[in-house]
């Protein structure tokens, strides 16, 4: 047959709709023009396209696997192959994952099957996961969402261009909920709250504070980053999940319509009849409860600003002339003293009752030795686990403090303090001692104290703990040589904020003799016997003994104090700023914190008889329980002219 009439023959069977031969890949038939064999369709060999390498349909290929989300949904299901380029130029690019999928379509096709199910797997993950550790359950993963239902009925039901941006924003939003979701994990897991997406933020930067200062530079930016990374990779892989679920439901539509309209249909009837599965409801609508207390939040906090100016315009005693002021006090040094996270727990729990009776039997015990009388009560702090300026700021002002507008709008009025009523009067000078503050300090100035001790400034060369600054013994210490021990001065008022039982709590220090103090450097060799925080916080059960240690610690190097250099005159008001995390406290989200007055002068704790308090340093589970909001008004009406 000539070269001539074969081309003839091929050109009638291509337009009869035949197989087209080797040579309309591109290349002229080698063989056959120097009358060799037969090409491949003629030998029954392979065929030529696969022979050579080239790519198969899309039918051949799996590359239409109704599994794989790449295709797109408005392909005509019949669609030809793509046009082969013309004779003399090299074959197209091999479709699918560089050509991996022509060559093992099988695997590829598993690949696509596993990949659409791990899709399918994270957005029902999204949509289901509850905003708290505690309630991540097997239940809570076996619900109907009412949003997932709803959301599906509605991709089905638009047109293409608009399915595929809502496929999109749908997928974005998705991953932001669900970083707001694991967010409010950790918030749980520190303040017992969520968190407030008005007032919060500026905790973050807070909180990177705190890893830097707890695990060093390269443990915050390792932490940071990874943060980053997993925030940025969850939404995106929410959003390819969302299109490529979206794009199977379109090619198979009559099945997804169906299965949309069975989940419905179960969805209504379960939550009509209360299904559950143990305490987990079936059908749920909880990211449109979870959101819909978002927004009601972000609507209170912005109420919030109003009603607290018009709370802070109230003061009781802002008319009072100064020499009307704490009268039941002059001549006195009065303390007013925070122990860091000292909250009810460490009274109340079974696990640290006995261990911290027994310190504060025995404290309660040196100091009536001494002659030193105490009282105890209750106070219901703002805040838990974290935030203790809050709580300071609360104790101080007369006003709850809850949150950091309130803080803000606080601190930049001219609301008096309690600090600045002592200030007002002109009978103490006021200093404060505050080991926990590193930095610049603007706040410090609205407290009305003549003079502040950072931790710079109380003459400590020892090493951190943690967290922590300066041991409690070192600086209750430097306050009595800075300020305390010195001969011919006026009676103080302090501030004093004890740092060592601040959260992790590890390493912590142990009381030593007073006298081998010094410059603080023998605490280099306690800190290395201390333990380590990333082997304590591996098990909840050391955290909390190591957190008794560390309120025992704190009580320790006060009440030595006050053995040690106390007199007459002195008047300790010492108290928790609030509850530790909920490691520790074991899910109790309640806000009491122990208060206690110690005064030598019996008719210092004589103004405060009707108070009802607990004799001794340990208050009474029966004992009064007040806001610690109202502190400020009672102290000062106690020790008033009229008190």
């Amino acid at each position: 047959m000539s070269l001539f009439t074969r081309s003839r023959q091929l050109s009638d069977d291509t337009a009869e709709g035949g197989a087209k031969p080797a040579e309309e890949t591109g290349t002229a038939d080698p063989v056959e023009a120097d009358g060799g064999t037969k090409p491949a369709e003629d030998t029954g060999s392979a065929d030529p396209v696969e022979a050579d390498g080239g790519a198969k349909p899309d039918e051949d290929t799996g590359t239409g696997d109704p599994a794989d989300g790449t295709a797109t949904d408005d392909a005509p299901e019949n669609a030809t192959p793509a046009q082969e380029p013309p004779s003399g130029q090299p074959p197209a690019t091999k479709p699918g994952w560089f050509g991996w999928r022509h060559h093992y379509p099988r695997a590829a096709r598993g690949v696509s099957i596993g990949t659409t199910v791990l899709a399918g797997a994270l957005v029902l993950f999204a949509l289901l996961v509850p905003n708290r550790i505690e309630r991540i359950e097997f239940a809570s993963f076996v619900r109907i969402p009412a949003e997932g239902v709803l959301l599906a009925g509605l991709l089905l039901a638009l047109p293409s261009k608009p399915r595929r941006v809502t496929a999109v924003v749908t997928g974005v939003f998705l991953g932001l909920v669900t970083v707001l979701k694991f967010v409010d994990m950790g918030f749980y897991q520190i303040l017992a709250r969520p968190f407030d997406l008005v007032l919060d933020w500026i905790l973050i930067e807070n909180g990177t504070d705190f890893l830097r200062e707890t695990f060093g530079r390269t443990g915050q930016v390792l932490a940071v980053t990874g943060v980053i990374v997993l925030f940025v990779a969850l939404l995106v892989l929410t959003t390819l999940a969302v299109v490529r679920l979206t794009n199977l439901m379109v090619r198979h539509r009559p099945a997804a319509g169906r299965t949309v309209l069975i989940l419905g249909t179960a969805w209504i009837t379960c939550m009509t009849l209360g299904v559950q599965l143990g305490t987990v409801p079936i059908a749920t609508k909880g990211n449109a409860e979870f959101l819909g207390n978002r927004v009601d939040q972000v609507r209170a906090g912005l109420r919030d600003a109003r009603v607290f100016e018009k709370q802070a315009a109230v003061d009781a005693f802002a008319k009072t002339p100064p020499d009307q002021l704490l009268t039941g006090l002059r001549g006195k040094d009065v303390l007013f003293t925070f122990i860091e996270s000292y909250g009810r727990v460490a009274i109340d729990d079974p696990a640290m009752a006995q261990q911290t009776d027994a310190v504060l039997k025995e404290g309660t015990g040196k100091l009536k030795a001494a002659g030193f009388e105490s009282r105890s009560g209750w106070l219901q702090s703002p805040v838990t686990g974290a935030g203790s300026w809050l709580a300071h700021s609360t104790f101080l002002s007369g006003l709850w403090i809850k949150n950091q507008q309130r803080y803000r709008s606080l601190t930049t009025s001219d609301r008096m303090t309690l600090t600045k009523y002592f200030g007002k009067t002109g009978a103490w000078r006021t200093v404060g001692v505050v080991p926990g503050v590193r930095r610049a300090w603007p706040e410090g100035k609205y407290f009305g104290l003549d003079h502040i001790y950072d931790s710079e400034h109380l003459g400590y060369h020892g090493p951190y703990f943690s967290w922590t600054p300066v041991p409690d013994q070192f600086s209750m210490e430097a306050f009595q040589r800075l300020e305390h021990g010195k001969k011919d001065r006026e009676p103080i008022m302090a501030e004093i904020i004890l740092a060592s039982s601040h959260n992790p709590w590890s390493p912590i220090a142990h009381m030593i003799d007073w006298e081998d103090l010094g410059d603080g450097s023998v605490f280099h060799q306690i800190k290395k016997e201390g333990t380590d925080p990333t082997e304590v916080w591996k098990d909840p059960e050391k955290v909390r003994a190591e957190y008794r240690k560390a309120i025992e610690y704190s009580i320790r190097s006060l009440t030595e104090w006050v053995e040690r250099y106390g007199d007459d005159d002195t008047v300790l008001v010492f108290l928790g700023d609030h509850q530790p995390v909920p490691t520790v406290t074991a899910g109790d989200t309640g806000k009491d914190v122990p208060v206690t007055i110690v005064a030598h002068d019996k008719k210092v704790l004589d103004r405060v008889a009707d108070w009802g308090w607990t004799d001794g340093l340990k208050p009474a589970a029966n004992a009064p329980r007040w806001g610690m909001d109202t502190f400020r008004d009672r102290f000062m009406t106690a020790y008033g002219p009229r008190g």
